[in-house]
């Protein structure tokens, strides 16, 4: 079993720039987030992995999500809420009110 608490090092990176850090597992950025967003991408792959990796970054980082797979559907908990992931990417708001931001590209500009 993986541990929970540090992200893994097997074809992952962390890149801080511009104020904006960076987890890239292969070549997705599958964790990105700043001061007022929080970006998870899963790039289309879906993988116990990639999902590990997210979960070991929000821990490392103390970003307070978990992303979690229930009937082979992908959820984010964040501040008491659950949300379905859509779409490989979701978006989550670091400031006042949790609910997704629509422009989950916003730390790719």
């Amino acid at each position: 079993m993986s541990q929970q608490y540090k992200i893994g090092t097997h074809k992952t990176t962390i890149a801080t720039e511009n104020g904006i850090t960076r987890v890239t597992y292969h070549q997705t950025n599958i964790v990105s987030f700043n001061e007022h967003y929080i970006v998870l991408n899963t790039g289309g792959y879906s993988s116990n992995t990639t999902k590990t990796r997210m979960n070991q970054t929000s821990h490392q980082f103390e970003l307070g999500y978990g992303v979690y797979q229930k009937n082979f559907e992908w959820f984010v908990e964040y501040r008491g809420n659950t949300y379905k992931y859509e779409n490989n990417k979701i978006g989550l708001s670091r400031k006042d009110n949790p609910i997704l931001d629509t422009d989950c590209d916003v730390l790719e500009k």
